[in-house]
């Protein structure tokens, strides 16, 4: 399993790039809201950007991140999705698209996720198996 980040400034792309990543098996995602630190350097009026970058990023464009749990064997497919519709990402102002290796997931929908050890047990931290085992792991 990987959580895989979409940070996306073509957020014209936004509605197509979901669409195509949800026909492909991408059973869900959390879009968040986000800047870019040049972005909002210049609505900060910081010294560090002189006037004529600043100048560059005057708009009030912001970009998308998105987050979605995906399995190993989804990415190639995924990154094609993302170039067919946001297009090359070694291009300026595209997105960035990266992954994170995860050893557990749990909360996705039946058969995405599984714990990194198959013997593992699932225990709700909040019942008395759950403190039973706990109080177990401690002697």
């Amino acid at each position: 399993m990987k959580l895989m980040v979409i940070i996306l400034n073509r957020i014209d792309a936004l509605e197509s790039l979901l669409e195509g990543l949800s026909s492909v098996g991408v059973g869900g995602a959390t879009i968040i809201e986000s800047s870019g630190m040049a972005m909002t350097l210049s609505r900060l009026d910081s010294s560090v950007l002189s006037a004529s970058i600043r100048s560059l990023f005057s708009g009030d464009e912001d970009n998308r991140t998105i987050f979605s749990v995906i399995r190993d064997d989804q990415l190639d497919t995924v990154r094609k999705v993302v170039y067919k519709t946001v297009g090359d990402l070694s291009k300026p102002n595209t997105g960035i698209l990266f992954t994170i290796p995860l050893d557990f997931v749990e909360g996705t929908k039946k058969g995405r996720g599984k714990p990194a050890d198959k013997g593992q047990e699932k225990i709700p931290a909040d019942t008395d198996e759950g403190d039973k085992q706990k109080s177990e792991d401690k002697s």
